[in-house]
């Protein structure tokens, strides 16, 4: 079963990939491609943000902290140690799953408002550090001067269309990975420890432990996410690491529903529709953003991918009890 269901994700992803390039051949306008291209990147980021939120039930504002040092530590290596993309990719998951090591150690020891609001602070400062420390992280202005790109396996990401397949691969592969994660055993303990922590650790599961390992997977797919980004803007830039960008992620993750995994994603479609249009025809973006939370949050009391799915639900409770009637 565990293998049927791991093939079918295989499947579906490598048709999302291909239905990705052939949208790209027809209609792939420089605006979609960017659209598409800041989808990949937001996407990862909230999906990996809600498997702490939704499936661990730890609610973290210092998501961007590992956000941001991914995308610093990229373009460091790839603008000063004359490194390829492979290498300086690798080389920045270690880095930053060390720091994630670290600052998750100290962080899964509490719980509730505590623990959110010690990764808010943790996030602050390591926000800090990149703007004071200038001479190494550019302060304010933040790594400029390109990202050289040399091709490998034979792609070349100076090539949009060569980057927006990398990109579009790189966020299908990453979202099976957190897929089958969430789907394991491991992803059902998680579940647990988050409806009730005290029952679990009865059972034996090692909820510290677990907490720790999810919030270094957690971290890592938010460091692919910063990646991407810095590779789609050539630099890296101190808002990355900003509590508005961990802000970001909660939004996209209420807009979607945290109870589907592909929640988040829906969730970042919307928000990037949404300053898309504000943007071009409206001033008050803040204005219209809190609308918008409103209606989800005293509208519909969830978010939409799992108001849909209450919705289905009932739907095919009542037909099958219509069925089941002589």
């Amino acid at each position: 079963m565990h293998k049927a269901s791991l093939l079918r994700d295989v499947i579906v992803g490598i048709i999302v990939v291909i239905a990705a390039v052939l949208l790209n051949m027809a209609i792939g306008t420089p605006m979609l491609r960017d659209l598409a291209l800041r989808l990949c990147s937001l996407g990862l980021f909230a999906v990996s943000l809600n498997l702490l939120v939704g499936y661990t039930g730890l609610l973290s504002f210092g998501q961007a902290t590992f956000y941001g040092a991914g995308a610093y530590m990229f373009t460091l290596l790839m603008q000063k140690s004359g490194l390829g993309i492979p290498s300086a990719f690798g080389l920045t998951l270690i880095g930053v799953s060390l720091l994630a090591v670290v600052v998750g150690t100290i962080c899964v020891r509490l719980t509730g408002v505590y623990f959110t609001f010690l990764t808010l602070a943790i996030q602050m400062m390591f926000y800090s550090m990149l703007i004071a420390w200038s001479s190494f992280t550019g302060g304010e202005q933040g790594l400029t001067g390109g990202l050289p790109k040399p091709p490998f396996l034979g792609i070349d990401l100076t090539n949009p269309t060569h980057f927006y397949i990398f990109s579009v691969s790189v966020f299908v592969v990453s979202l099976v990975i957190l897929r089958r994660i969430v789907a394991s055993p491991f992803g059902a303990s998680l579940r647990m420890i988050r409806d009730n922590a005290d029952r679990a650790l009865f059972l034996g599961v090692p909820v510290q432990r677990y907490k720790l390992f999810a919030f270094v997977v957690s971290s890592l797919f938010a460091t692919v996410a910063g990646i991407l980004t810095s590779l789609f803007v050539s630099g890296a830039f101190p808002n990355f690491a900003y509590w508005l960008t961990s802000g970001d992620g909660l939004f996209m993750i209420m807009l979607g529903g945290a109870s589907n995994f592909f929640g988040p994603v829906l969730g970042a479609i919307v928000l990037i529709v949404l300053d898309n249009l504000i943007n071009v025809h409206i001033k008050h973006h803040g204005l219209v953003l809190g609308v918008v939370i409103l209606f989800v949050v005293l509208g519909m009391r969830k978010g939409i991918l799992d108001y849909l799915a209450e919705i289905f639900a009932s739907y095919s409770e009542r037909s099958a009890t219509r069925r089941s009637q002589p």
